[in-house]
């Protein structure tokens, strides 16, 4: 998912860029930025980069096998045809 150490810096250069009136609330709007940010970012359907990776890795050799299938089937059909 997303990492937690740029979740904070995210909602602490949020609470920096506050006007001069709202530096009193800064701990309070921080937490309340970060708990925004988090609850946002998970109603994405955001996986990580290594599951990514892996996820993709699967789908490449998914369709290889599946092209390998795909040209035995052929063969067979030519067979089967060539027999009748």
């Amino acid at each position: 998912m997303f990492d937690p150490k740029q979740l904070e810096e995210l909602a602490a250069k949020l609470a920096r860029v506050l006007p001069p009136g709202l530096k009193g609330l800064r701990t309070e709007l921080e937490d309340n930025f970060r708990a925004i940010l988090r609850a946002n970012l998970e109603r994405f359907d955001v996986v990580g980069r290594e599951r990514f990776d892996t996820q993709a890795e699967l789908l490449a050799r998914t369709q290889a096998r599946l092209e390998q299938l795909e040209q035995r089937l052929k063969a067979l059909e030519s067979i089967e045809k060539n027999a009748s």
